[in-house]
């Protein structure tokens, strides 16, 4: 008899989210309940598989965010379906969250009169982790991400970059087999955002179990990093392919060319190359 096919461990199906139109003043109060009709994602499909690394690359608002915050049950989709291992993150949010990890490099979270160690407790045991376990994982990731000395410190005392990486090891506190990463290395220096990456290829990827899904705007990065690439633009899934896939598909030499290629801001991307040819002294 033989095994039944693993289920992948994120998938999206059509998904679609609308936000109402920005609305300020006198007509904010008349119509406080508008009709969802700006779109963030139009119709969204693509998998990850188990031990999968997949990063999600696109523009400022191209809507990397909004799937990351649907995938970690803190946004509910207009319209299609969302999956972390076999839950759909709508119906069984609960479940969803005791398979991932989530980060967000713009928002911490954390009680700030409280120590590291003390938060890293609390949400350890959140995640349903005795408090020995906790303890032992705070240990740990505390080495691992040279935490040691701010553990005992109040969060609000720490630098944006500490705090970064407390968060980040927050979110592998309980060895997620999804992990959810916007833009992780933000407000880390360039040796702690390279520590990271060596981390995330050493500890969390090389076991082939834990999946993937990361923002992020540094190409090295994703070169790094990532098995494939989920280019978003406005809102829709311009491409998925691995890296050499998506430079043969637009036959450019590097992924910031494919990346303007596939955008269609190739024009822009000339222009620049034009100037900065100007630029260089003869």
């Amino acid at each position: 008899m033989q095994d039944a096919t693993p289920l992948p461990a994120i998938v999206l199906k059509d998904l679609q989210k609308y936000y109402p139109p920005p609305r300020t003043g006198i007509r904010a109060y008349l119509q406080p309940f508008e009709r969802a009709t700006r779109p963030a994602l139009q119709g969204v499909t693509f998998e990850v598989q188990e031990g999968e690394a997949v990063a999600l690359l696109g523009a400022n608002g191209a809507g990397k965010s909004t799937i990351l915050r649907i995938l970690a049950t803190l946004l509910i989709p207009t319209r299609g379906q969302a999956f972390v291992a076999g839950h759909d993150t709508a119906k069984d949010p609960r479940a969803v969250r005791r398979k991932l990890g989530y980060h967000a490099g713009s928002d911490q979270g954390f009680y700030p009169r409280l120590t590291g160690r003390q938060n890293l407790l609390f949400f350890g045991q959140l995640n349903h982790l005795t408090r020995a376990q906790a303890q032992n994982r705070i240990a740990e990731l505390g080495e691992q991400f040279h935490l040691t000395d701010a553990l005992d410190q109040q969060v609000r005392t720490l630098s944006s970059g500490t705090t970064q990486r407390l968060s980040l090891a927050r979110a592998l506190l309980h060895k997620p087999t999804v992990l959810l990463l916007d833009e992780p290395t933000r407000s880390l220096d360039a040796i702690a955002a390279a520590e990271f990456r060596r981390f995330l290829a050493k500890e969390v990827l090389r076991g082939a179990r834990t999946c993937l899904l990361f923002a992020s705007h540094a190409l090295s990065e994703i070169e790094q990093l990532a098995h494939r690439v989920a280019v978003i633009h406005q809102g829709q899934l311009a491409a998925f392919d691995t890296v050499s896939g998506l430079l043969a598909r637009t036959k450019t030499a590097n992924l910031e060319q494919a990346f303007f290629q596939l955008t269609g801001s190739v024009n822009l991307f000339e222009r620049f190359e034009h100037l900065d040819h100007k630029d260089r002294p003869q």
